[in-house]
């Protein structure tokens, strides 16, 4: 009777008459779940639920007897049943809990793909539950067509997440090219995507193709495109719209496939609000939003990144150093990291360079990093070999124009009014020290 009203709801079944034939059925087919009677001819039902479960943890299992007790639902449950049924029943009432278990399985084989795949993100390293929202969001967003928009600070990997989608996506054969607008000035931004006219390329040169003709077929990522011109978000707003770019120098209009990745460490709505940025480009670009995280929000990644950097370093460095001491790694983790994980996969790399043991004790730490990003007297204990009093110095001052930089959002004119610094001063010591925005290449 089962049988015929799960095949006349579109479902493929087959039955057995006792546990043992029920074991060899299972072994020989591909099963979402399992309608069980407690009452066998070879043994009792719920001394073989144990044993479907060993054999597949996460086949579902619905229990139906006419021996209906409360005992006997308690130890079903307990032994792992997805569900207990007694007779009588209503056919619509078995048809929905088996459609449930059904649905179970299929989530439960989902999160083991969703967890093999991310096991290969490389540098995208994280088991916080907002970490882990961003990875199943990426994995979501990947095969769509769909534009992305990657928000968050400095330094939390927005273009790592822009390569990993287009490693996922259906367009990882095509080309990945990137885009840094916030380091160039409008007229060569325009230039670099849509193309060179002779006299944009130089007096030599012929007109050349943009970054939207020559990611054709794949993608591309636009960096901080919160810095971009009106006149260049006019131009992109039509890219995106037409699928067709006017290149300068009077060549044919060219159709372009690009899936459009953009990234900003800026509050658009609010940019939308105060007329800085087009309502109608912010909502093409974030068809999908994915918000990066600032590691203080997810301290409990802090020594499962740091000890992924330490491996890679001493890999690629061919350096045996395997761990942090106890202190080192505690001082990691109290740390606020202003730079996010890139400053954190920096001060990494710097240890194990130094290092001279197979272990990072407290010395080796950046001093930001070992004085929680405050020197007091306390902290300024000389380590045994000494210290060279003019990196200390140095590190700590890029420390504190760092964490300047990240308050202020990277306005350096509000940096400077809260280090108390002339702005052209506060300039000067960015270019001297070498405080250049970096894109988020290897961040995770």
């Amino acid at each position: 009777m089962l049988s015929n009203l799960l095949t006349r709801a579109g479902m493929r079944t087959a039955s057995a008459m006792t546990a043992a034939e029920g074991l060899r059925v299972l072994q020989e087919g591909n099963f979402d779940a399992v309608l069980l009677d407690l009452m066998l001819p070879d043994e009792p039902g719920l001394d073989l639920l144990p044993r479907l479960r060993l054999f597949d943890p996460n086949l579902p299992v619905v229990v139906i007897t006419a021996y209906s007790s409360i005992e006997s639902a308690i130890e079903a449950m307990r032994r792992g049943a997805f569900h207990y049924v007694p007779k009588p029943f209503k056919n619509e009432e078995v048809l929905h809990i088996v459609h449930q278990a059904v649905e179970k399985r299929r989530l439960l084989e989902e999160n083991l793909r969703l967890k093999n795949q991310l096991r290969g993100l490389g540098n995208l390293v994280g088991a916080s539950r907002p970490m882990q929202e961003v990875l199943d969001l990426i994995h979501r967003a990947a095969p769509a067509r769909a534009n992305i928009l990657v928000t968050g600070e400095p330094g939390t990997g927005k273009e790592l997440v822009a390569r990993t989608i287009h490693r996922l996506s259906q367009r990882h054969s095509g080309p990945f090219l990137s885009a840094h607008t916030a380091i160039a000035s409008p007229e060569l931004v325009d230039a670099t995507l849509f193309g060179y006219g002779p006299a944009q390329g130089g007096a030599a040169e012929p007109a050349g193709p943009g970054l939207f003709e020559s990611a054709a077929g794949g993608t591309l990522f636009l960096d901080e495109v919160g810095t971009l011109a009106p006149l260049t978000q006019a131009k992109l707003l039509r890219v995106i719209q037409e699928h067709v770019i006017e290149p300068p120098g009077g060549r044919e209009p060219v159709p372009v496939d690009v899936r459009v990745i953009a990234a900003t460490r800026f509050d658009l709505l609010q940019e939308v609000r105060e007329g800085r940025f087009r309502e109608d480009l912010f909502y093409r670009l974030g068809v999908i939003v994915i918000q990066l995280p600032p590691l203080r929000q997810r301290r409990e990644d802090i020594p499962m990144l740091a000890h992924h950097f330490l491996r890679r370093f001493a890999r690629e460095n061919g350096r045996h150093v395997e761990a942090f001491t106890p202190r080192a790694l505690n001082a990691i983790i109290q740390y606020p990291w202003p730079g996010n994980v890139r400053e954190l996969e920096n001060a990494v790399e710097r240890c194990v360079v130094l290092s001279r043991t197979d272990v990072i004790d407290l010395p080796l730490l950046p001093e930001a990093v070992r004085t929680g990003g405050r020197w007091t007297e306390e902290d300024a204990e000389l380590p045994a070999e000494g210290i060279d009093f003019k990196e200390v110095v140095t590190e700590f001052k890029k420390s504190l124009i760092r964490k300047a930089l990240h308050t202020s959002n990277g306005v350096q004119r509000r940096a400077a009014r809260l280090l108390t610094l002339k702005p052209t001063t506060l300039n000067e010591m960015i270019r001297r020290l070498e405080i250049t925005p970096e894109p988020d290449d290897d961040a995770p």
